[in-house]
């Protein structure tokens, strides 16, 4: 990023970007790799700052939005990669709810079957699935199928 000032006269070209999906398939040491739904064959291993916080609620086989960045020498680059903002977990664990707990409407902090953890309510428990926001990663609702 380069922090400059524009005067009203000048004028700035717009940047070639581009959005493509992606499908996460493992992680090796400090590479994630994704591969293009569409053609399994063609991997490629990327950096896990591109996902900044939503690192913590990658899993196996989840679609993400690639945004590619076109330069004059028509060189593309992945610069930023993106979950869906709702995204389906399993509970691992959880610690037990006492009876009369949930009349107060509390919260519990429960791990998801990626290792990320969350606040979840206290009616939650080990094998349900819930929904998450990943980019505030604050429970929103139970999962229906």
């Amino acid at each position: 990023m380069v922090e400059t000032t524009f005067h009203v006269s000048d004028k700035v070209e717009e940047a070639d970007m581009n959005k493509r999906t992606l499908k996460f398939l493992f992680r090796k040491k400090d590479e994630l790799c994704f591969v293009d739904p569409k053609n399994p064959a063609d991997r490629m291993f990327l950096s896990p700052d591109l996902l900044g916080d939503q690192l913590k609620f990658l899993k196996d086989n989840v679609e993400a939005t690639a945004s590619i960045f076109t330069n004059d020498e028509d060189e593309q680059q992945i610069i930023a990669v993106e979950l869906p903002v709702k995204m389906a977990f399993e509970i691992k664990d959880a610690p037990p709810s006492n009876r009369g707990d949930t009349v107060t409407g509390g919260t519990k902090i429960v791990t998801l079957e990626n290792g990320s953890t969350v606040d979840a309510p206290m009616f939650s428990n080990i094998g349900d699935k819930i929904i998450v926001n990943t980019v505030t990663g604050e429970y929103v609702e139970r999962y229906k199928e």
